[in-house]
């Protein structure tokens, strides 16, 4: 049995019932393009775009504005593209099948990372580093990172399978924006019934509807574990304890 194929099974890109592969609902989002605001003919750039969603409302909002979406994932990539082709934003939205840290143009007016300070070789201060060297002066940066809501116990961290020190508290996620040179505009962070639905749609969803309707196939076994493990990981793991913070920051 492939662990490959049971990832490629679960997998964010090929869930169309995920808008977005982070735990982030409709009226928060327009709630970050608010806070973004990007101006008309804006240039901006989303560093781990994923198929783009967030890239393409901020796109939307500003007319004359052009999107670059940087992600490895080819099927995220691809999906990206049909989006863009059906929203009649080809001309307007790119996306660059290549590692967020290795994209070095700048002067954007925006840039947006969510989830992704792991491209970078020092993490979350690597990465607001990073998006504060794409922006130009008085630009704005969009940047989604988790910390810890609380002290995490032996079971979310097994879930999750991190170490105490791979988050820090929102104030401190919060300092390391300003060290970076950044100014906090907005934070909010995903509240719980975000976190119960991102969840209950992505792996543990997708992966359970596979399960029931294909019970005869040769990963069934395989996927079936794949999700208890994941349910069992949030339900009776990180559940209120990993939190995902939304800094709109100023320059």
């Amino acid at each position: 049995m492939s662990d490959e194929e049971i990832r490629a099974l679960m997998s964010a890109p090929g869930n169309d019932r995920l808008t977005w592969n982070t735990p982030l609902s409709e009226a928060h989002a327009a709630q970050l393009v608010t806070a973004c605001a990007p101006a008309p003919g804006a240039r901006i750039a989303d560093f781990g775009s994923g198929w783009g969603e967030l890239l393409m409302r901020l796109v939307e909002a500003a007319p004359g504005s052009t999107g670059d979406g940087i992600e490895t994932d080819p099927e995220a990539v691809g999906r990206g593209r049909r989006l863009a082709e059906e929203r009649a934003l080809a001309d307007r939205v790119r996306f660059h099948e290549t590692p967020a840290a290795g994209h070095t143009e700048g002067g954007y007016d925006l840039a947006v990372s969510i989830g992704s300070a792991q491209a970078w070789p020092g993490g979350t201060p690597d990465a607001l580093k990073a998006l504060r060297a794409a922006v130009r002066p008085g630009g704005r940066v969009l940047f989604g990172d988790g910390f810890w809501e609380r002290e995490p116990s032996p079971a979310a961290l097994e879930g999750l399978g991190a170490e105490p020190d791979d988050f820090g508290s929102l104030l401190e996620l919060i300092r390391q924006a300003e060290a970076a040179g950044l100014r906090p505009l907005q934070v909010t962070v995903a509240d719980q019934r975000e976190w119960d639905l991102f969840e209950s749609a992505a792996n543990i969803g997708r992966g359970e509807r596979w399960a029931l309707a294909n019970p005869g196939h040769r990963l069934h076994a395989g996927v079936t574990e794949a999700v208890d493990a994941r349910r069992s990981g949030y339900y009776g793991g990180y559940r209120g304890t990993l939190g995902l913070a939304y800094l709109v920051l100023g320059t």
